[in-house]
């Protein structure tokens, strides 16, 4: 399987492995399409402006952790299809909705892609017969807490948000811890839970080389004209975990604790449409 990764889009909304709750009214696609991917084809998701998605060569399963906000280790159960064979979704909010695709966008708000990703979870429930549930275990996880010298990171002093990610590397401007533990987590194939007790949004810059394993944690499509990707790692820089200690005064401790799955009950490929 290519493997691939949400990055940025699954990091603002999956804060402290949290699930979301279905709504009472749910949102939908008003028109959607899914088909199987072309061989070829380059992995990406991108949000369309307007509350739509565009979505090329991506497993279903990497689909579902953007639906339920999870990481890929925290989804059991299904056929091996659901990674191995890749799909196409173009979904719009309206009829009438543009599909040029646009590159995530951190001006756009948060309350908007909470509703894209709500209808995309509808979607999949519906055009996969999509049926799953919760179940919670006690795991190891990391806590990710102060270190013995206090924290290096600094607390913003405007309301403005900014994310750059890329392969061991992840720079923050007003961005709370608990995305930081998300992050790590992603990295690491291990629940991270913030325990720092620092609650306010914060700027801090994090660089490490990733074991040969990590995913890179960059956002999917190519980047806009006149945009340079970041540089690949260092091959010879920290650990991510002395990355932590030294650049942003924090551990990362190993403890037991409880981590919640989606587990896969029934799933179905989808008619081509």
């Amino acid at each position: 399987m290519r493997a691939v990764c949400i990055g940025t889009t699954l990091g603002i909304f999956a804060a402290g492995g949290t699930f979301a709750q279905p709504a009472a009214n749910p949102l939908t696609f008003e028109v959607a399409s899914v088909r199987p991917s072309a061989p070829d084809a380059r992995g990406f998701i991108n949000f369309l402006p307007g509350g739509g998605l565009r979505a090329l060569g991506i497993p279903l399963k990497t689909l579902i952790t953007l639906a339920y906000e999870v990481r890929d280790f925290q989804v059991s159960g299904g056929p091996g299809w659901i990674d191995s064979e890749r799909f196409d979704i173009n979904a719009r909010r309206e009829a009438s909705e543009t599909t040029e695709s646009t590159r995530y966008d951190l001006t756009k708000t948060i309350d908007e892609r909470r509703k894209t990703v709500e209808r995309l979870r509808n979607l999949l429930e519906e055009r996969f017969q999509l049926a799953l549930h919760r179940e919670t275990k006690e795991q190891q996880v990391y806590a990710l807490v102060v270190g013995k010298n206090g924290p290096k990171v600094k607390e913003t002093k405007d309301g403005n948000s900014l994310i750059r990610m890329g392969r061991g590397m992840l720079h923050g401007e007003g961005v709370q811890l608990d995305f930081l533990a998300t992050t790590i987590s992603s990295q690491l194939g291990r629940t991270v839970i913030d325990k720092t007790g620092l609650t306010g949004k914060y700027d801090f810059e994090l660089k490490w080389t990733p074991d040969p394993g990590q995913p890179a944690a960059a956002p999917f499509g190519p980047p806009p004209p006149g945009v340079e990707l970041p540089p690949p790692p260092d091959p010879n820089g920290p650990s991510i975990f002395t990355a932590v200690q030294e650049q942003l005064g924090l551990r990362l401790e190993s403890q037991k604790g409880p981590v919640e799955t989606l587990v896969i009950d029934r799933v179905e490929k989808p008619s081509e449409n």
